[in-house]
């Protein structure tokens, strides 16, 4: 898929119109931001946004995050617990403290 982020609003104006007409082209609309699909025409559509608008248009190619693939076992059974726990108010590390679970520090150096 192909991210357009708007960072004007005159960009934003054009990306609501080109979003508007070409829907079929459109994953999402995020308001100051779009998807789309990652076509020929949704580049003639960004690349068109980029020429009109410059620098206040910026356009990134992504894919679509599989956690499954993605994101270790460890991670994803610490983020399911987490959410299952009984105290909504429990701040992560408290939560982990004692356990299996990665801790917030480790997590946030190591790359998926």
């Amino acid at each position: 898929m192909l991210l357009v982020v708007t960072y004007a609003r005159n960009a934003r104006e054009t990306l609501r119109n080109a979003c508007r007409t070409h829907e079929d082209v459109v994953v999402r609309r995020f308001g100051r931001a779009a998807l789309f699909e990652e076509t020929e025409f949704g580049a003639f559509l960004a690349c068109r946004l980029r020429e009109k608008h410059g620098r206040d248009v910026q356009v990134e190619r992504t894919e679509p995050f599989n956690e499954f693939a993605a994101v270790p076992d460890e991670v994803r059974e610490a983020a399911a617990a987490y959410e299952s726990r009984e105290a909504k108010s429990t701040p992560y590390d408290k939560f982990a403290a004692g356990t299996d679970h990665p801790d917030s520090a480790a997590m946030r150096t190591r790359d998926l």
